[in-house]
């Protein structure tokens, strides 16, 4: 597909993805297995949601365990909150250091000179959150499965219980920081007339009739484009181009602002935030420890209805 320039001038209907080289679709996945300049990874993690303590909206938990039982033949599995977070943090998944970042996703066999491929089989998030920490490492040999797991199933594709392990990769990172951001860039956002806050969590959280985070609402001055509209409800892949455009258009977002992305914990934004990039919004940022962290926060500034 073409990476030229597009405007909405252009017409919805013509416009694409700008880096259709990051996502890619099961066939053309299937007949890559055994490739050897490609490496897969099941990124797949389990959110176990609970009504006891806001402080901790929920239990995380690992997909190892299905990814002992059946995934895509050839591939190995990532441990977000595990092996890619920041074990200091009272949030579950925020980002470590870059350096450190890097030497992690090294030694887990990712870098230099592979092909990247990332999967879940719990959403597209989980893959988008991986692919984000990789982007702001520098690099960009890496996509996402369109559809994931479910979608691979789906088709019939084969599968294997066999688990991979990958030799360390090299790994020369060139720092981006900047586009995982905390509460203070947030707060400055909040009366920026040239930013944007564009909440991923589901309208019952954005109107306050979920209290998951403690504190209802959301963030003063946001708007809500859940993550799974961007996303077809029976295959699990992303919307077409134009149509996402659309969701994006009728919240009057435009490429011309800076954009915050934010959720529960910086998973779904950065799917909110995958799509804006694919579409060329060119200042895209995600809020790492989201509401986790905004809502328990009583001087940070929220809103609801």
């Amino acid at each position: 597909m073409s990476t030229s320039s597009q405007t909405p001038e252009n017409g919805i209907a013509d416009i694409q993805w700008r880096h259709p080289e990051a996502i890619v679709e099961c066939d053309w996945l299937k007949d890559q297995i055994g490739n050897p300049s490609l490496r897969i990874y099941d990124c797949t993690t389990y959110l176990h949601y609970t009504d006891d303590h806001p402080s901790k909206p929920y239990d995380v938990g690992s997909g190892y365990a299905e990814y002992a039982k059946a995934h895509i033949p050839q591939s190995a599995y990532l441990d977000l909150q595990n092996d890619l977070s920041d074990q200091d943090s009272p949030y579950s998944f925020t980002l470590p250091t870059l350096t450190s970042l890097a030497d992690r996703f090294q030694a887990l066999g990712v870098g230099s000179p592979y092909h990247i491929v990332l999967y879940a089989r719990t959403g597209l998030q989980w893959a988008t959150r991986i692919w984000w920490m990789l982007y702001v490492l520098g690099y960009r040999k890496v996509s996402i499965l369109n559809g994931g797991f479910a979608e691979w199933q789906r088709l019939g594709l084969p599968i294997e219980q066999a688990s991979t392990v990958f030799a360390p990769a090299d790994f020369t990172a060139e720092y981006k920081p900047g586009i995982f951001v905390g509460k203070g860039s947030v707060l400055a956002a909040i009366a920026d007339p040239s930013s944007v806050l564009i909440n991923a969590l589901t309208e019952d959280i954005h109107v306050g009739d979920n209290p998951r985070y403690g504190r209802r609402g959301r963030i003063a001055n946001s708007c809500n484009i859940p993550f799974h509209q961007l996303v077809d409800g029976e295959s699990g892949k992303l919307i077409p181009a134009p149509q996402a455009w659309q969701v994006f258009k009728d919240k009057n977002i435009s490429p011309g602002q800076k954009i915050m992305n934010y959720c529960g914990g910086g998973i779904a934004a950065t799917l909110d935030a995958f799509v804006l990039h694919q579409l060329g919004f060119p200042a895209l940022f995600i809020y790492d420890n989201s509401m986790s962290e905004w809502a328990m926060d009583p001087e940070l500034p929220m809103e609801t209805g």
